[in-house]
């Protein structure tokens, strides 16, 4: 497939980009991720290795684009983020994950602590 990435023609394809990010060691993502074969890459490192470009000559959004249409899944730093914790108290936490949504509140225990007993 014809791509054009930073002003240069590329005819990129899907075993290409492959056989060029084999053994490669991604990079701390930041942003916008690719992922080929089992790894996510940054889309600019991935640029650079197959463009042979310094990654300062394009925009990530043009890596994306072609990755995409080569059919490489490509996620942006929204989609890849956990979602927040939650604001329960780990007992809370705990329960909810074994399926009660709140603990039952104790009912107050009646005491005679201060009765004393004649006998």
């Amino acid at each position: 497939m014809r791509c054009v990435i930073a002003r240069f023609p590329f005819d990129l394809t899907k075993n290409g980009v492959l056989d060029s990010m084999k053994g490669v060691k991604p990079e701390a993502i930041t942003g916008e991720s690719v992922l080929i074969g089992r790894r996510q890459y940054p889309v600019k490192q991935v640029g650079e290795i197959i463009t042979r470009q310094d990654r300062r000559d394009f925009s990530g959004a043009e890596v994306t684009r072609a990755m995409t249409r080569l059919g490489f899944t490509c996620r942006s730093l929204q989609d890849a983020a956990p979602a927040a914790p939650s604001a329960l108290t780990p007992l809370q936490n705990a329960s909810a994950m074994l399926g009660e949504t709140q603990p039952a509140a104790a009912a107050p225990a009646a005491t005679n602590a201060g009765a004393a007993v004649a006998g």
